[in-house]
């Protein structure tokens, strides 16, 4: 007998699928691929990283490492594996994507109470589900459900990084070095393309003149689809960053602070930053470089860049299409639809952003799915903790300028202390109050329920 389904086998539902089945649930996990491609998939592995492999800080007073500690509190399954797939990246961490998404595939694959099912499901089932189907969700899956919420779907585009063989890279101009010296390795967790004045200028206007790939596959969404043609701020390509104004790079993911040309002595005038994506150290991805020019183009454009000259790109930049629902008039902040209490969402399709964001919903939905189960009620996280401001924001902002949302301090309630505190004071006062009442409301709501007791895997 199933007890619950979860529709999706990326990030969030590989969570939700295997927190439900550590409480008890038997539950029924479907992925589509690779019966049904995505575009943008290359593996049949659970949790495959399309984007970056960056998963964010891991430093305890950032918003991203404050959420990893709220999850590895409730227990993240998909962090474990993050971890043990983790590579140099200096305060953030890193993974080897393909390790990961191994690591993640065999802890789903062994658990005895989760049947993988990789088939297509068209439609919103009536029993049990938890819907993290993710940004690519099939047409029917996504008409089926616009017609459960009486409202069109949003769209915004997304576009991943080139990936370069790292022995490509010309070592007598870049050099290896992490920003203010922070890494984990003595020469530096990244390796950095310095730019001169005049180097940034020729790479800018040669972007801005590229030819871009046209959106065919995109252009019915675009000329129906609320906010059709948006892109999140976090994925910009840089070519639309560029547009901004001349200098937008170099004050963007191309700035160079904290990093010394040891040629010169001095700092250049912009910098791309490669970053290991692999365990072997035979492959970086260019950090920030999301880009939907045409491959030619990119194969020119990205060569401007010293250091990349005679670079061998093992994958190009480009684009694909987000979608997510109006999480402000269908979800409660416990994930859960709003017309029907056994139906939850989680991930990307409910407007969050960012790997751990997806993460940690697909954590709470397999969590309050289990307490649904179990006939207890579903928590809804402190708005103090960011889990909980973050499905707090995605479920009461205005629809009207709503977008996907990462973690970020911006969104938790304010201190309540008087006196002037620095930004890094007040983000550690921030993260310390967000611990403390997560355990709090653990301790509150059924800590057996929370934590998986009556597991019963192998």
């Amino acid at each position: 007998m199933t007890d619950l389904l979860v529709i999706g086998g990326g990030l969030a539902g590989s969570e939700a699928a295997y927190q439900a089945a550590q409480r008890g649930l038997n539950v029924r996990l479907f992925e589509m691929r690779p019966s049904l491609q995505t575009g943008a998939h290359q593996t049949h592995d659970l949790a495959e990283l399309v984007c970056s492999n960056s998963l964010g800080s891991n430093l305890p007073d950032r918003a991203s490492g404050l959420l990893k500690n709220e999850m590895r509190i409730l227990g993240s399954m998909l962090l474990e594996c993050a971890e043990s797939a983790a590579l140099p990246a200096g305060g953030a961490l890193a993974v080897d994507r393909e390790l990961f998404a191994r690591l993640v595939t065999e802890r789903v694959e062994s658990h005895s109470n989760i049947e993988i099912v990789r088939e297509e499901v068209k439609e919103i089932p009536n029993s049990p589900a938890i819907i993290a189907s993710g940004p690519l969700t099939s047409p029917a899956l996504s008409r089926s459900i616009a017609a459960l919420s009486s409202e069109e779907h949003l769209f915004f585009f997304d576009a991943i990084s080139p990936i370069v063989h790292a022995d490509t890279t010309n070592m007598e101009i870049a050099f290896r070095a992490s920003r203010y010296g922070t890494g984990e390795q003595d020469e530096g967790d990244y390796i950095n393309c310095p730019l001169s004045r005049e180097e940034y200028y020729t790479f800018v206007e040669a972007l801005l003149n590229a030819e871009r790939i046209e959106l065919r596959s995109f252009e019915e969404a675009i000329k129906s689809g609320v906010k059709a043609g948006h892109f999140f701020e976090g994925c910009l390509p840089v070519e639309i960053i560029a547009e901004r104004g001349v200098d937008s790079l170099a004050f963007g993911p191309m700035r160079p602070v904290g990093l010394s040309d040891p040629r010169t002595g001095k700092r250049p005038y912009a910098v791309v930053q490669l970053r290991q994506d692999n365990v072997a150290g035979s492959l970086y991805n260019l950090v920030g470089f999301q880009t939907n020019l045409k491959f030619p183009e990119q194969r020119r454009i990205l060569r401007l860049i010293p250091g990349l000259e005679n670079a061998e790109f093992i994958r190009y930049g480009q684009m694909h299409r987000n979608t997510f629902i109006a999480s402000p008039k269908l979800l409660r902040p416990t994930l859960q639809h709003i017309q029907r209490e056994d139906l939850f969402f989680a991930g990307q399709i409910m407007g969050v952003e960012g790997y751990m964001g997806n993460i940690a919903t697909g954590l709470l939905a397999g969590i309050n799915a289990a307490r649904l189960h179990h006939r207890e009620e579903p928590i809804v996280l402190p708005q103090t903790t960011m889990l909980g401001a973050l499905c707090h924001y995605v479920t009461h902002a205005d629809l009207k300028d709503f977008q996907p949302m990462k973690a970020n301090f911006g969104i938790l309630p304010a201190l309540d202390i008087t006196g002037k505190l620095g930004k890094r004071e007040r983000s550690k006062s921030y993260a310390e109050r967000a611990l403390v009442d997560l355990k709090f409301a653990l301790n509150f709501n059924a800590p057996a329920a929370v934590h998986g007791v009556g597991s019963k895997s192998k």
